[in-house]
């Protein structure tokens, strides 16, 4: 693996979800993963769509510990990249945390389409996890195909969805409407640990799989 270029760990810029409610990005799925990357020796970028300050959903503010544990991952998050002046730089790999903020600023945006297709066209790895699947939608294979089509994916479930009571809120269902794509889902329980490796593709199902999906993530860089 050439680690000459840096991963992009792509960001939610959306603070309001469809019916002016607080989102934004979970802390978690950015911070557990950025240290594990930090850890590997991974070198990272952080932009959004809009650049600047990270809004983070206000239910997955950190206590005092995950404040101290987290600080070098939330400085990252003070002052991102627009993804506009850096999609074309080349990276060995994008990942996308989730938080719903995601479902809202991801899908339909043709730069966040153009990073994922340009990354995945030179060989690098596409990870994602809980809302951050939502990315995929709009990314397409050399053939023009749905990224997903045929591959396995994990991403915050249907069922999880209604747990949390945002069932009706969402602009549609993320396990929805990747099955639609032709994704293979494979999840387990609610809030269950679960990440899913198919190739180049990596995805985890939600918050607790944060680490997983980053380790997971890291390994096949590393094989490649």
């Amino acid at each position: 693996m050439n680690l000459d270029k840096p991963l992009l760990m792509l960001v939610t810029s959306a603070s309001q979800m469809g019916q002016g409610q607080q989102t934004g990005l979970w802390l978690e799925e950015f911070a557990v993963p950025w240290q594990v990357f930090k850890d590997n020796n991974i070198p990272v970028r952080v932009a959004s769509p809009t650049g600047g300050k990270i809004p983070i959903d206000p239910r997955s503010v950190p206590d005092d510990d995950q404040k101290e544990a987290w600080r070098e991952a939330i400085a990252e998050l003070q002052d991102t990249r627009p993804l506009e002046e850096v999609w074309e730089d080349g990276f060995v790999g994008v990942f996308v945390p989730g938080g719903h903020g995601a479902m809202f600023d991801m899908p339909d945006n043709p730069l966040v389409a153009g990073v994922l297709q340009r990354t995945w066209a030179q060989g690098g790895v596409v990870g994602a996890v809980c809302h951050g699947p939502a990315a995929l939608i709009g990314a397409r294979d050399e053939d023009g195909v749905p990224l997903v089509k045929g591959r396995k994916v994990a991403c915050f479930t249907n069922e999880e969805e209604r747990e949390v009571g945002l069932e009706e809120v969402m602009p549609f269902l993320l396990e929805t409407r990747l099955s639609e794509l032709g994704a293979r889902i494979e999840n387990k329980g609610k809030f269950e640990a679960h990440a899913v490796t198919d190739g180049r593709l990596v995805t985890g199902q939600n918050p607790p799989s944060s680490k997983v999906t980053a380790e997971a993530l890291v390994e096949v860089l590393y094989s490649e």
